[in-house]
């Protein structure tokens, strides 16, 4: 292992999350897993990137080297484990976007879908400098920090350590279970060796310019071996 290679160790939980990677306009669906440009905005707002700018632009060129193995943990209540389903809720907005570029000023209906009681540990395997700089600033964000939306407000520290090696990391997350307990999605270099590809590399974060590129990832289920 290179020595300026670090693994951050991120915990996302909380009682609503919304990780949005297929939909747009009155849509918002939500998938089953953190998305990787959900990961990197949450990285912007701790450091205080405005969007569009030109930090923000320097850091998501580095971001897509980080390698992201996001791990579904299970969350236990008092006697039992707690099921993750998906909500529904609608409300009105106004000043949108339309297709074609314009501004809205009508009301808009729009639905939008949340994961509820989920928990997920994340593993962002890069360069050292670059995950120490995101992790002190989640120590001591400038802006807030949400899961998906501005609603959906972590429960636990987000950050759970930067770690010399990915089974240090695991550890912070998991405990000594093994990895193969849990529902993962994993991040490949290579098309050949995943299964899917996700449009949520982000490329801008910018309002009226938000643009994202594909990325390759292989999802096993609990229980399947690596």
């Amino acid at each position: 292992m290179s020595f300026d290679k670090s693994f951050l160790a991120l915990r996302l939980e909380g009682p609503l999350q919304s990780w949005g990677f297929d939909s747009q306009y009155n849509r918002r669906n939500t998938g089953l897993m953190p998305t990787k440009s959900a990961v990197a905005g949450i990285c912007c707002a701790a450091l205080g990137y405005g969007r569009g700018s030109d930090q923000e632009h320097d850091f998501l060129v580095s971001f897509t080297d980080v390698r992201m193995t996001a791990i579904a943990i299970p969350r236990k209540g008092s006697k039992k484990e707690l099921p993750v389903r998906r909500l529904q809720d609608y409300h009105t907005v106004q000043n949108t976007r339309r297709a074609s570029g314009g501004l809205n000023t009508d009301c808009v209906l729009t639905h939008r879908q949340y994961l509820s009681d989920a928990s997920f540990g994340v593993v962002l395997e890069g360069e050292a400098s670059l995950l120490k700089q995101i992790a002190d600033a989640l120590g001591n964000p400038v802006w807030g920090v949400w899961l998906g939306r501005k609603a959906c407000i972590p429960t636990a520290p987000v950050c759970a350590g930067l770690h010399s090696d990915r089974i240090e990391a695991l550890t912070a997350l998991i405990g000594d279970n093994a990895l193969d307990e849990y529902t993962r999605q994993i991040e490949v270099n290579y098309f050949a060796d995943g299964r899917d590809s996700l449009p949520d590399m982000p490329v801008s974060f910018a309002t009226a310019q938000r643009t994202f590129s594909p990325r390759r990832v292989i999802t096993r289920q609990a229980g399947e071996m690596d």
